[in-house]
């Protein structure tokens, strides 16, 4: 496949916790990151706190209800890294070609038509699930988000 140039900007870092309120303690305490915005999603069974590290965007995940995808996840993987985001403006003109080149795409979704977002299969990546996508919801930095964000000390 032969990319000459990379897909797409990280957006976000997303970590699959158990509780947002003892994992926040270590990003913000010891490593001195800030809460930028938090969000949930009961019906897709999550809760985020979204934190700036120096202008990277960590993104914590917690189970919201019984049902969520990420209890499944924390039994089999325990807290870590859950998926990398990027931010891929053109990305619906790449799936093609991705999996033209045998990648596994899952999970595609259109929120409007400034807005789609799919998945590489961890299968495809290493064991990785990638995150792609272009504007809001998907991408942290979508100016949408702007609202919910704290104020900066």
């Amino acid at each position: 496949m032969g990319r000459k140039k990379p897909l797409g900007k990280l957006d976000h870092i997303g970590i699959a916790v158990r509780s947002i309120a003892e994992a926040r303690k270590f990003f913000e305490e010891v490593l001195g990151a800030s809460a930028d915005f938090e969000v949930e999603d009961e019906a897709a069974g999550w809760r985020l706190l979204a934190l700036d590290l120096n202008g990277l965007s960590l993104e914590l995940l917690e189970p919201l209800g019984d049902n969520s995808f990420l209890h499944k996840f924390l039994a089999k993987r325990g807290e870590g890294l859950h998926h990398l985001t990027f931010d891929v403006p053109d990305i619906r003109a790449q799936l093609p070609e991705l999996k033209a080149a045998g990648v596994r795409v899952v999970d595609e979704r259109e929120f409007s038509p400034a807005s789609y977002e799919a998945f590489i299969s961890p299968r495809s990546a290493h064991g990785i699930l990638i995150q792609l996508g272009s504007g809001y919801p998907t991408l942290n930095s979508a100016p949408q988000w702007q609202a919910r964000r704290r104020p900066k000390s």
